[in-house]
């Protein structure tokens, strides 16, 4: 199995930026397909962005494409999801998840099998 922990959170204005890392252990194959996901207060956990094992392929949810970007370093076990133009809608718990796949994209958290415990990221207006 594998670990996941996200660590990158935090408050910031809107118009601001965060990068989110998510560092991997345990069985860190490069053969991980990766993404991001976050959950507000009252709301269900949502989709943002995700990244195939190659790093090739990217999916995003139409509130963020444009503004954040995910990427992945397997040398590094690491995945980054960089955000620019936050805005105070983007509050919420974001969650880094990882499942078995190669060239494959996945959106749904009913696809991935690993998960992190949540960072914070808070954005003020």
């Amino acid at each position: 199995q594998v670990q996941l922990v996200e660590s990158g959170g935090g408050v910031v204005q809107a118009g601001g930026s965060l990068r989110l890392s998510c560092a991997a252990s345990g069985r860190t194959l490069s053969v991980w397909a990766k993404g991001w996901f976050r959950q507000a207060p009252g709301k269900e956990r949502e989709f943002v962005a995700s990244i195939d094992a190659t790093g090739g392929n990217t999916a995003y949810a139409d509130s963020v494409r444009g503004r954040f970007t995910i990427s992945r370093d397997n040398a590094k076990s690491t995945m980054w999801l960089q955000m620019n133009s936050l805005k105070p809608e983007d509050t919420a718990v974001y969650y880094c998840a990882a499942r078995v796949g190669y060239y494959a994209i996945y959106t749904a958290p009913a696809d991935f099998n690993a998960w992190g415990q949540g960072t914070q990221v808070t954005v003020s207006s």
